[in-house]
């Protein structure tokens, strides 16, 4: 559901939810382009055979690191939401993609409190663990449960760091509540949460309107999405979508497959695919007061390297806060993927931007 670039009807659920064709897709650009500094203090210039020397020599010490604490509940508006409270020091809120959950970061949240800092993660309505009542989702619906959860458990600035979906989501909360957040983190941020008709070519538009139509009724709705959320379906999905195939697990088929069988997550689905699509960043971006660090997965099919144009462009100028890297090898989810080197660039990138404070 997030800048896809497949040409075929939707059969499976990505590691974020996002709905993807049977076939396999391919990037439509594979090529790396290094940003420049963050306000000139923070070189972002990491070449490939750096980084892919840190990827090899770092992969040992994360192996089995894992983040498995026990879910707290807190109340919003009669629902019951899930998140995790870990570590102590200034606060970082992990907002994940759609489809996946908190179990999703269980590899980054150990090392960001490890740092000395105080991580929050939360699975969002509808989604992991929390409840998932039938209601008419939408990015700003979200958000909107996003910073009542900082009201009521950070209560002072955090960064906000997303993936796909939750990365635009971050990016929403950095603009529309910036008392809220003193930076924000991107990982292959979405476009959209739905596909905008005037961005697909031809008939593509009427296949995914039927395809919305079908999920939504109460008939086969429940029959497409019992075949969107087998354990095969995802793996399919995570193979097209993880350029790191070796971090495509057990474990990590089980996270996302385990909510998808809950009660109600069909409704999600039907309610999500008919979502209005939200904000694009390019709308966003010049409202942006906090510092910014986009990451990028070179080997993203679905949110190509290409549409990362837009944040190379801020971070070429050095007056915009804005600080980019690509990471080759990898595909939609880095912080899953590579987990050791996105770990290390955030703890980097929050000691350059504290010592400006």
């Amino acid at each position: 559901m997030t800048a896809q670039s497949t040409s075929s009807p939707p059969a499976s659920l990505s590691p974020d939810g996002s709905v993807s064709s049977s076939s396999d897709s391919s990037s439509s650009n594979g090529s790396s382009s290094n940003g420049s500094s963050s306000n000139g203090s923070y070189s972002t210039s990491t070449s490939v055979g750096d980084l892919t020397s840190q990827i090899k020599k770092a992969a040992a010490s994360t192996s089995g690191n894992r983040y498995t604490g026990e879910k707290l509940t807190w109340d919003w508006r009669g629902y019951d939401i899930k998140y995790v409270a870990h570590g102590d020091g200034p606060p970082i809120v992990l907002l994940h993609g759609f489809g996946a959950s908190i179990g999703h970061w269980r590899k980054n949240i150990p090392e960001l409190a490890a740092a000395g800092h105080r991580v929050y993660a939360i699975d969002l309505l509808g989604f992991g663990d929390s409840d998932k009542p039938d209601l008419s989702y939408s990015l700003e619906f979200w958000v909107k449960l996003i910073h009542d959860f900082w009201k009521t458990q950070v209560r002072e600035p955090a960064v906000f760091v997303g993936n796909s979906i939750g990365a635009l989501m971050a990016l929403m909360t950095l603009v529309t509540y910036p008392e809220t957040a003193s930076g924000g983190v991107l990982l292959n941020c979405a476009g959209s949460l739905n596909h905008r008709p005037e961005d697909l070519p031809g008939g593509l538009s009427f296949v995914m309107g039927a395809f919305a139509k079908l999920v939504n009724s109460r008939v086969t709705g429940p029959l497409l999405f019992n075949q969107v959320r087998t354990k095969g379906r995802i793996r399919g999905s995570l193979k097209q979508v993880y350029g790191n195939r070796e971090a495509i697990t057990p474990e990590l088929i089980d996270i996302l497959h385990g909510p998808a069988c809950q009660p109600g997550a069909q409704r999600v689905f039907a309610s999500i695919l008919s979502a209005p699509p939200g904000p694009r960043p390019s709308e966003l971006l010049p409202q942006v007061t906090q510092p910014l660090l986009v990451l990028w997965g070179e080997k993203d099919p679905w949110t190509p390297i290409k549409a990362a144009d837009i944040y190379q462009e801020l971070a070429a100028d050095l007056d915009t806060g804005v600080t980019f890297h690509s990471i080759p090898d990898t595909g939609h989810c880095p912080h899953d993927e590579r987990p050791e080197v996105v770990n290390r660039m955030i703890l980097d990138w929050l000691k350059k931007i504290g010592d400006r404070k």
